[in-house]
């Protein structure tokens, strides 16, 4: 099987569940509670299920030029988004989704606006006036919640993007003091501190440069994004340097360093990867090829392992199968679908060099093999830190 057809069945395999269902009002009842998952997580199982399905999906529903089959396969996706998309907002609907809350639903909003953003011209423009008008109002309502000093800041910046994309009012703070404040939190060689500090997990990838680069695209004809505009490139060169250390962490077999809280994202640890790739924002040292090959390689081991998908063909939690002793207090059984964010290349067409070009090994698989690889060496964007040239 030719690797994108692997791609397309395991999304398609993976997201069909929650839109189908979702489409027809039935999420919420459908999706059951993960195993080992806490009671008090069951009202989320649908939000994130659905949030972070669209959040990964969207390239793909959006690409351009894909052949008859794919595209037939992709406009019946895109239906039951459209119709998802309707329940979601729609107070009336058994798959209402109330974002009002503190707490998840300000994380889960900000993957629907992602959504939105990378594809709005055949989500929003094709939505009914009602509808939009309910997501208008639904993404205005989250202002009423303060975000936590951390990562979150971008959950709240990409929901006042989204509204700036969609013409809708918008609050410009928000996205400058996200934007802003990140880069004070920049520790170096591509790694920001999710607040003040820096975790080992993988929340550069999940959150802060995919966020990052979103907010600041979706700004950039503003006068905001004339203002920030400073940012745009030193954060595109940390964006593309830790594109590389991502590349550099999957092993030869696909496996990579279990570190860090909500590690059952899965391939969703890759999500900055991915997003750099179908950006075609890779750096020199990234052939797109080599790339698609290690993200195929993490894919196999993080979606494919028995266990991962149960007898009713929802995720599990986990990262190689079934492993609920990996989840956090704070996950659901929707929270695995953040995983469908590492299938972003899907959104380049089947010609594109990412799909396109012969196989190459990645680094790690090179170096492992005994090829005589070039050294790594760290982003100097920080030379009074930075030792590596001294």
């Amino acid at each position: 099987m030719n690797p994108r057809q692997l791609w397309l069945d395991t999304l398609t395999a993976i997201t069909r569940p929650v839109l189908a269902n979702m489409a027809v009002g039935r999420l919420r009842q459908t999706i059951p509670a993960a195993a080992g998952q806490r009671p008090d997580r069951v009202p989320f199982n649908a939000m994130e299920a659905f949030c972070r399905s669209l959040a990964g999906l969207a390239p793909w529903l959006a690409a351009p030029a894909l052949p008859s089959a794919e595209a037939a396969r992709r406009d019946q996706l895109l239906a039951l988004a459209r119709q998802a998309l309707t329940h979601a907002v729609n107070p009336q609907s058994p798959d209402y989704l109330d974002f009002t809350a503190s707490g998840q639903p300000q994380v889960e909003i900000a993957y629907l606006a992602l959504g939105l953003l990378r594809a709005h011209p055949v989500l929003w423009n094709t939505l009914t006036a009602t509808t939009r008008r309910r997501l208008i109002h639904t993404l205005t309502a989250t202002r009423a919640h303060h975000p936590p000093f951390n990562n979150w800041l971008l959950f709240a910046a990409t929901v006042e993007a989204c509204l700036c994309k969609l013409g809708a009012p918008h609050d410009p703070m928000r996205i400058d003091y996200a934007i802003r404040q990140h880069d004070q939190w920049y520790q170096g060689d591509g790694a920001y501190g999710d607040g003040p500090y820096f975790h080992w997990d993988y929340y550069n990838s999940y959150v802060i440069h995919p966020m990052l680069r979103e907010c600041l695209d979706s700004i950039a004809t503003t006068p905001l994004g004339a203002d920030l505009r400073k940012f745009q490139e030193p954060m595109r060169r940390r964006a593309r340097r830790y594109a590389e250390v991502q590349e550099h962490l999957i092993a030869p077999d696909g496996t990579f360093p279990p570190l860090g809280r909500s590690i059952i994202y899965r391939l969703g640890a890759f999500h900055h990867l991915a997003h750099q790739a179908w950006r075609q924002d890779l750096p020199p040292t990234l052939p797109p090829a080599q790339v698609r090959c290690a993200l195929t390689a993490v894919l196999r081991q993080t979606m494919l392992a028995p266990g991962t998908i149960n007898a009713g063909g929802w995720l599990t939690l986990g990262l190689h199968g079934a492993q609920t002793g990996l989840a956090d207090p704070y996950n659901c059984a929707g929270s695995p679908y953040l995983a469908v964010c590492g299938f972003l290349p899907l959104g380049l067409p089947p010609q594109a060099p990412f799909w396109r070009a012969p196989d190459r090994d990645w680094t790690a698989k090179k170096i492992w093999s005994g090829h005589n690889h070039p050294g790594d060496h760290c982003l100097d964007d920080r030379p009074d830190r930075c030792l590596c040239k001294s």
